[in-house]
């Protein structure tokens, strides 16, 4: 099974990363970082880079799509390159995911139509313009689509889509053996929980289109 990872210029690392830790143990897997031209790619804080090993050309038919999100979707979501990619290989993948706005690559590319869908809190207006049915959910399945919220939601959206491949158990030895196991310091992880001022402080200067 081969797990094809998108990279793009100022992608957030985590969104790549945790799909990586998790499905990425999936049996027989072989997980492959792609993007327009190999070589490293940087992330959005500019001091951490991934290397893409193939160029999305040389992965043609990946049996599971992950896009992840960052700052630098916004330039991609006219990038017929990577979007045509992404039209393609979903033709044949057995499974497209993404994560935090990673999924509005997906709904730009005409693959979340009428379809439920989330993404970073910020994002969901978004997802309703390109036509996808936005969800506040972590996690969201619809058919062979899987979108994740934000940022670190890309960890539970490969431990799922792990369970669903290759059992409950397999999922629950990953995230054992990642000592996955949040308990976070402050309960603001989502705009509902957070202070109001720091929602409305992101609502007003965060651009994602």
């Amino acid at each position: 099974m081969q797990i094809a990872i998108v990279l793009y210029d100022s992608f957030t690392a985590l969104d790549a990363v945790g799909p990586y830790e998790t499905l990425g143990r999936l049996p027989g897997a072989q997980t492959v970082f792609v993007a327009e031209h190999t070589g490293p790619v940087r992330a959005d804080t500019g001091n951490l880079a991934l290397m893409a090993d193939r160029t999305l050309a040389e992965v043609p038919n990946p049996d599971i799509v992950v896009v992840p999100g960052g700052p630098g979707q916004i330039p991609q979501m006219d990038n017929e390159a990577l979007l045509g990619w992404l039209r393609a290989a979903d033709r044949s993948s057995t499974w497209t995911t993404s994560v935090c706005t990673g999924s509005l690559l997906l709904a730009a590319a005409g693959l979340l139509d009428g379809r439920r869908a989330t993404s970073h809190w910020l994002a969901l207006d978004l997802l309703k313009r390109y036509g996808a049915e936005p969800t506040g959910e972590r996690v969201v399945f619809d058919g062979k689509y899987v979108t994740a919220a934000g940022v670190s939601s890309g960890i539970d959206m490969g431990l799922t889509l792990l369970g669903r491949i290759a059992g409950d158990e397999r999922a629950q030895a990953v995230q054992l053996m990642t000592e996955y196991d949040p308990q976070p310091p402050y309960d603001a992880g989502s705009p509902q929980k957070a202070p109001a001022h720091l929602v409305e402080e992101f609502r007003t200067t965060v651009t994602l289109r």
